[in-house]
This record gives structure tokens, C-alpha cells and sequence, in this order.
């Protein structure tokens, strides 16, 4: 019963949503998509998540300095820069690679960069998570990742490109939502706008356990916590959040 009723209502949902569908048939939603409608999208939705996921940050990036070299020097790779809503909360003089496989947030990335001088600034990549050959293997004191595992087109080929990247002893943060319990109404919605949200948002999955990524990768150590950030009238409440050590 469940099952059918989350079919009736995907077929209602992909009928509000037809036109999308049919520029996504035509070829012409996708390129529409990462230039104009996502960023835009993406500019005044950020907005509203770092409002609800400050504290949340300011716990999470906290101890970013303990994971300084032993030369002084803290670099840091951002996967999926996006907008650069996350430089407020590196600490002073890190050194910051940025990566994206979007290259059309300029304007925000910029604004940010400006309002954030407080941190180095070393090069932007135009790089899929799973694709960091531009960056040396062991390069990185830490490497952060935040509302980017929904979409990255393998998110076990991602991390293992992080763990590449990051020193020993190194870092990688997180801040991502995944899947609700199964049994709840939250998940019940969440397929129901499966399909749909992924075309509309550039590939954005609703349903990965992304945790389950986590603990089954090469890691020492992950220190995981799902949390509830309340994001009215969309399916992606629960999150993880946490850091894991190489």
C-alpha cells in the first residue's frame, strides 16, 4: 500500500514538475540547471541552512587548528566550495584549496572571499569529489565537505580520493543530510520527491546513508552524530555531522 502510494504521488509530483522534465528530455534543463537555476537557487538557500546549522558549524570546525602541521601551516581542501558559506568558520591564516565541479558560483565565491580575509586563499579546482588528481596525495592537513556527498557520483570513489589527499593524522569534516529512519513519515516523503528532486537539483540524492560510507571506509577513527536541522516545507531534515581521521 505504502509502495503505490508513493508511486501515485512521484506521478503527481513529475506532473507539476513537467515542464522540467521535458527541457530535461530536450537536453536543455541540465546546462540551464548549473549555470543560472542552481547557483540562484543555491544563493538564497544558503541563506536560510547556515542560519538553522551555525551552532552546528562552530562545534564542528572548532578544533580545525588542532590538525595544523608540524611546519606551522594548516591547508585545508574545501570539496564543492559552492558559494563559500563555510570560510567564516576556518581559522586565521589556513591555506584553503577550493574545488567544485560546478565553476558557475562566481559571484557568491567571491563575495564570500571578500568578507573572509582572514584566511589564505591557494587556488580553485574545477574537480569532481571523486577526481582530485590536481591535488597530491598527502597534501592536506584536513579536507572539508558539506552538503556535497548527496550528489558526488560515487561517494565511497570520493572518499578514497579524500583519504589520498589528507596527511596521516589528517582530517576530513563533514556536514551532510541523508536518509530519515525508514519507518518514519520524513522517508515516506523523501521517496516521494526522489526522482524530482534529483532533476530539479542537480543530481541531489534524498535517500543515501551516507554514514554507513563513513564507517565502512579506511578511517582510524569517525566521530559521527545525526542530527535534526529544521529546514521548513523540504525532505532533508536529519544529518550527519562529525570529523574522521585518516
Amino acid at each position: 500500500m505504502a509502495d503505490t502510494s508513493i508511486l501515485v504521488l512521484r506521478a503527481c509530483l513529475a506532473l507539476l514538475a513537467m515542464p522540467i522534465y521535458l527541457l530535461s528530455f530536450l537536453g536543455i534543463w541540465e546546462p540551464f540547471c548549473k549555470k543560472i537555476f542552481f547557483p540562484f537557487f543555491l544563493d538564497r538557500f544558503s541563506v536560510v541552512h547556515e542560519r538553522k546549522a551555525k551552532k552546528h558549524k562552530q562545534e564542528l570546525f572548532r578544533n580545525l587548528p588542532d590538525f595544523t602541521s608540524s611546519s606551522g601551516e594548516l591547508k585545508l581542501l574545501e570539496i564543492g566550495t559552492g558559494l563559500g558559506a563555510n570560510f567564516q568558520f576556518y581559522p586565521p591564516g589556513c591555506k584553503i584549496t577550493c574545488s567544485d565541479i560546478n565553476p558557475n558560483f562566481q559571484q557568491g565565491l567571491l563575495r564570500n572571499m571578500n568578507k573572509n580575509q582572514h584566511i589564505h586563499y591557494e587556488r580553485f579546482l574545477v574537480a569532481a569529489g571523486e577526481d582530485l588528481h590536481q591535488v597530491p596525495s598527502g597534501s592536506m592537513d584536513a579536507v572539508i565537505c558539506t552538503l556535497v556527498l548527496c550528489s558526488v557520483h560515487n561517494v565511497d570513489g570520493t572518499l578514497k580520493e579524500v583519504l589520498r589527499v589528507l596527511r596521516p593524522g589528517g582530517a576530513f569534516y563533514f556536514l551532510e543530510h541523508v536518509a530519515a529512519d525508514p519507518s518514519s513519515w520524513k522517508y515516506f516523503w523523501q521517496q516521494v520527491c526522489y526522482p524530482t528532486w534529483k532533476l530539479v537539483f542537480c543530481g541531489c540524492c534524498l535517500t543515501r546513508e551516507i554514514w554507513k560510507n563513513l564507517e565502512q571506509a579506511n578511517f582510524s577513527e569517525v566521530k559521527l552524530q545525526h542530527v535534526s536541522i529544521a529546514l521548513p516545507w523540504t525532505p532533508i531534515r536529519p544529518h550527519v555531522v562529525g570529523y574522521a581521521v585518516k
